[in-house]
Parts: structure tokens; C-alpha cells; sequence
């Protein structure tokens, strides 16, 4: 058993969920450990009231956080740390030897598969090298419409547009490095985002496709489980995913009837609607305490609920004494 015994949600903002989830398995399991947060102003974070101790800390991108971030896994006996934001991965999968190396466990992917996640670009060369199909990337000089534009780089569909025809193409768009082009995948294909996890030796021990059913601000609002053609599609595939480890959420369209997939990125975090996935039974928070804090070996698991459906409403937290 890893002598720090707590957990350290970072970047913790709205996630209350998946928060409440990782103390649920600590109680489950019986262990006196405790879940803290951190965020940029925890005082207006949900999930950093929720949690049994908050702490501010700088951006991930700004020099001296990982000595901080460091300094405060030290000072709390923190064993276990779980990112949730795409700005902080590469910077902690770049430290993650030096963490181990004071005992505590940053789960995070390996650093070279965190840097292709990071370019939807190079993502999309993974995806064709393991046989998962991908939308057609177009040369910005020979485009043709509707096509789809996004930067490489970006999330949550920040700075992502459909363009019908060349009108809806700007000068600014055309011209930045960062937008890449490619076909545009219709109103016929279902979007699903897929929660996948690795054990700490990389091998995919579950996959859980989550049909999107409505999305709001990028996140998943309505979705049901689905264990059929996307998951036989996938399963061996992304077994062949080296450097990954923890919880990866890989986003795909899908036809329901011709059989045809465009894989669009890889995530190496908890998705914002893996709430639902953990309903349905695939208990990544219990695994990871098992796994890191535990030291304990867990299996292959496809036993989780199919045809479960989550409906989103907006929730609250209520602050005494606010200031």
C-alpha cells in the first residue's frame, strides 16, 4: 500500500460528480484517506467546496507550478493525483518520474502520446496506424465545401466551425497555422465520445462508448451507453494504444446503419460525461485506488450496463458566509 494515501483532483472546477465518485470508493474501501482540489479561485468552484480541503494554485503553463503543485502533494501525504484539463497534460507527463520518485502517482499517459493528443494532426496519424478511420484532412489551398475547421491544438470545440461554402471561409482562418481542414461529416452520423481505461501497465482493461445525444458548451448534456458496433469496432483497436495510461476519452462519429467511422481526438483525462459511464458500472475512480494506492491488480471488464441513458439538469452549491 502507497504510504500517501490521498487523492488531489486538479483543475477540479465544476466536477462534482466525479469528485463524489472518488470518495465514495475511498468509503467503500474503507480507507482514512481524503480528496482534496485545486483550481485557480476555488472559492467560485463547486467541486473545491465539496471536497475536504481546497487549494488555489497557479496555471499549469505558468513557470513554478510544478514545484508548487510538488509542494502541496508533500504537505498533504497526497499518493494519487488525477488531471482533468488539457492544458495541464503535457506539463505533468513530463514530470510524472519525478512525482513517482517521491511516491506519488500522477496518472497521466506517457509524454509522447500526450504530445500527439495534443495535435488532433498527428492524432489522426495514430488513429489511421491502429486501422480506426478518420475524416479526410484537405489542403487549406484545395478545399472543397461543406468542410469542417478547427485548430489543432484546441477542446470543448473552441474555434471549430462548419463552412458550407467559401464565403463562410475568412482571411483569418485561412491564414492561421493552427486550423486544420477537413471533410465535414454530416447530420447521419452519430457522435460518441468513448471512456477507456488503462491499467498502469497500459493495457485496456474497459471501453464504454457514450452516444452524445445533445451536447451543450462541449460537454455531454443527454447520452445513453451503447455496447454494440462502435464497441466491437474499437475494442482491439485501441488496445494497440502505446503510452497510454488511467482514463482516456476518444471522440468518433459513427453511421448506425453503413458501418462507417471518423475518429476525431484522444483525450488522456476523465471526459466531463464520464459520470454516466461510471453509473453504468465501469468504476474507473475505484480502479485507480486500487491500482495506485492499493497496489492491487484489477482485470478485464465488459460488465458494465449497455442502453443506460443520463439526462443532465443543472444543479447547485450553496455557500455560507460568502466574501
Amino acid at each position: 500500500m502507497n504510504s500517501k494515501k490521498n487523492v488531489l483532483l486538479l483543475s477540479a472546477g465544476r466536477r462534482v460528480e466525479l469528485l463524489l465518485a472518488i470518495k465514495s470508493e475511498i468509503k467503500e474501501r474503507g480507507l482514512n484517506s481524503r480528496v482534496f482540489t485545486t483550481d485557480l479561485n476555488p472559492k467560485m468552484s463547486a467541486a473545491c467546496h465539496v471536497a475536504d480541503q481546497a487549494f488555489a494554485i497557479s496555471r499549469a503553463t505558468e513557470d513554478g507550478y510544478m514545484d508548487q503543485l510538488l509542494e502541496l502533494c508533500e504537505e498533504q501525504e497526497v499518493g494519487l493525483v488525477i488531471p482533468t484539463i488539457d492544458t495541464e497534460l503535457l506539463r505533468l507527463s513530463e514530470h510524472r518520474d519525478r512525482f513517482s520518485a517521491e511516491g506519488i502517482e500522477l496518472v497521466i499517459s506517457d509524454e509522447s502520446l500526450v504530445r500527439v493528443c495534443r495535435d488532433k494532426r498527428l492524432t489522426a496519424q495514430l488513429f489511421n496506424s491502429v486501422g480506426i478511420d478518420v475524416p479526410r484532412i484537405l489542403d487549406r489551398k484545395e478545399l472543397t465545401f461543406p468542410c469542417f475547421a478547427k485548430p489543432y491544438d484546441g477542446s470543448r470545440s473552441v474555434g471549430a466551425a462548419k463552412l458550407s461554402q467559401a464565403a463562410d471561409l475568412s482571411d483569418g482562418m485561412r491564414d492561421d497555422p493552427k486550423m486544420m481542414f477537413m471533410e465535414f461529416i454530416d447530420q447521419s452520423f452519430d457522435e460518441y465520445t468513448v471512456d477507456a481505461y488503462y491499467d498502469r501497465k497500459g493495457v485496456l482493461t474497459c471501453l464504454v462508448p457514450r452516444h452524445r445525444l445533445e451536447v451543450r458548451d462541449g460537454e455531454i448534456n443527454k447520452g445513453v451507453t451503447r455496447k454494440h458496433h462502435v464497441y466491437e469496432y474499437l475494442i482491439d483497436k485501441l488496445a494497440k494504444i502505446k503510452g497510454a495510461r488511467g482514463c482516456l476519452t476518444v471522440q468518433l462519429f459513427a453511421h448506425p446503419h453503413e458501418k462507417r467511422y471518423a475518429a476525431l481526438e484522444i483525450n488522456p483525462r476523465f471526459g466531463g460525461g464520464y459520470p454516466l459511464s461510471y453509473s453504468a458500472g465501469a468504476n474507473y475512480p475505484g480502479w485507480l485506488i486500487d491500482e495506485y494506492l492499493l497496489t492491487k491488480e484489477i482485470g478485464h471488464f465488459d460488465g458494465w450496463t449497455s442502453d443506460l441513458m443520463m439526462l443532465r439538469y443543472d444543479a447547485h452549491v450553496l455557500v455560507e458566509n460568502a466574501h
